[in-house]
């Protein structure tokens, strides 16, 4: 691999210290994922300062919907970050190869179903959501329009995700960016000169994510290394596919489970005023921010742990761990604390309306306070995946988060006492503090696990 190394953009995350390249990797992809995130935030700011409340609920309440369908698919992309990882790691060009085709086929492939299912089932699916009637018909125009963007969405993930699995952070960052500039523009030129209202800000999204997409494929086209790109070369491998399924389903199901027990949430809240609606989306999309920043940990610690995995390093599993850990509950407890001081101000972007500002303030105090206990959460995660286990936490999910969530809301919510926004918000911190204490024990066993096979000089085991 000396050569794809010689590019500049890659990161030997195999010898030397980790945290200096861990914040290397990290922080261009946290930038990325902010400015990703503002996508859909320019959206949300548009709308509510030039089109009305009605309208910022419309493209609010479609943010968990839009997470549950695509999450599956993103997972998908997971499982191509951690095999082309363990290729580039443990010197397998031709494996790395073959990875890059199948990968690149199956993120247009998974797009293409992605925008049938959202432009058909729209209407349908805010319905099952119990969306507001005053805001369902903006929010289904929204949806159809944004969802057709789909193919360019999935491109630019999986391509983002194999740039990642040689430490390539920085040229994702640079075609964000650029997209990110030209969807703003776009944003404010469709809504406040051309009145499309929430069409509008789908339009402009859908633009930017095909010139995204349009990026990261001329850069792994012209990339020399190997996870150079050719076009005629595109094909499923069975094997490669096999591989990135047994990782990237799990990992898929477990982003989905957690879309589920947010779409619920989203349920729950839909079944109160506009103006609680309103406030718990402007919430959501501060909240998005923190998320994304300490997200960017969890991906560090996935193409870390995997090249090293790959390489045979498996001394430094534990060192990347704790390190990641570290930088995630900084992030967490930094950015958290900053979004609850600083709550009204961040809130007032997205809305003039004191009432709704009251209802954002709600749940940034409830949320963003503990919300580095889901960063840490997520970093187990990442060190579970990076050695192989896709099931194990795909099931601790589903019983932590999602199962326990939907027995919140049936049981606690439904008390007349208890049948407030601020209870629904309370479902957070209680099933990340289960969750994160289960994946701990999962971790100490795969460990034991894993020395237990050293020991007794074979092939690790994953599943």
């Amino acid at each position: 691999m000396a050569s794809s190394r010689g590019t500049g953009y890659e990161i030997d995350m195999c010898s030397g210290a980790i945290l200096p390249k861990m914040l290397r990797f990290a922080v261009p992809l946290m930038c990325s994922s902010v400015l990703q995130l503002l996508f859909n935030a320019a959206d949300v700011i548009v709308v509510g300062r030039w089109a009305g409340d009605n309208s910022l609920a419309a493209v609010g309440s479609n943010t968990s919907l839009i997470n549950l369908l695509v999450n599956l698919f993103i997972g998908l992309s997971v499982g191509a970050n951690i095999l082309a990882a363990r290729c580039y790691g443990a010197g397998d060009k031709e494996g790395l190869r073959q990875t890059v085709h199948t990968s690149i086929l199956l993120s247009l492939l998974s797009g293409v179903v992605l925008a049938i299912v959202g432009a058909l089932g729209a209407s349908t699916i805010l319905g099952w959501m119990q969306s507001p009637e005053a805001v369902r018909g903006l929010a289904a125009v929204y949806l159809r329009i944004y969802f057709l963007g789909m193919p360019a969405t999935m491109v630019y993930n999986f391509g983002a995700a194999l740039l990642r699995a040689v430490g390539d952070t920085r040229r994702p960052l640079y075609y964000l960016l650029t997209a990110g500039i030209v969807n703003v523009v776009l944003n404010l030129f469709f809504v406040i000169v051309c009145k499309l209202d929430v069409a509008g800000v789908a339009i402009a999204t859908v633009i930017s994510q095909v010139i995204s997409a349009t990026l990261v494929l001329r850069c792994l086209i012209r990339e020399q290394g190997g996870i150079h790109l050719e076009l005629r070369q595109l094909r499923i491998w069975p094997s490669r596919l096999r591989q990135i399924l047994q990782v990237g389903l799990p990992a898929g199901f477990q982003g989905v489970l957690f879309a589920l027990s947010n779409v619920v949430i989203q349920s729950s809240v839909n079944s109160f005023q506009e103006t609680v609606v309103a406030g718990n989306a402007a919430a959501a999309n501060i909240e998005s921010f923190i998320y994304a920043a300490m997200n960017a940990f969890y991906q560090a610690n996935i193409s870390f742990s995997s090249q090293n995995y790959g390489a045979g390093q498996y001394n430094r599993l534990r060192p990347i761990l704790l390190r990641a850990q570290g930088c995630v509950i900084a992030t967490g407890v930094l950015l958290g604390g900053l979004a609850v001081l600083f709550g009204r101000q961040l809130l007032s972007i997205y809305t003039d309306s004191p009432d709704v500002i009251d209802v954002g303030l709600e749940r940034l105090a409830i949320v963003c306070g503990t919300y580095a206990i889901c960063g840490m959460m997520d970093v187990m995660v990442g060190s579970l995946r990076g050695l192989g286990y896709s099931i194990m936490p795909m099931i601790v999910s589903l019983l932590g988060a999602c199962v326990l969530r939907l027995i919140w809301i049936a049981t606690i919510f439904q008390l007349p006492q208890f049948h407030t926004p601020e209870t629904i918000y309370w479902s957070y911190p209680f099933s990340w503090i289960i969750t994160f204490l289960a994946h701990v024990g999962c971790y100490l066993w795969a460990m034991r696990r894993l020395q237990r096979h050293l020991a007794e000089d074979r092939v690790p085991y994953t599943a």
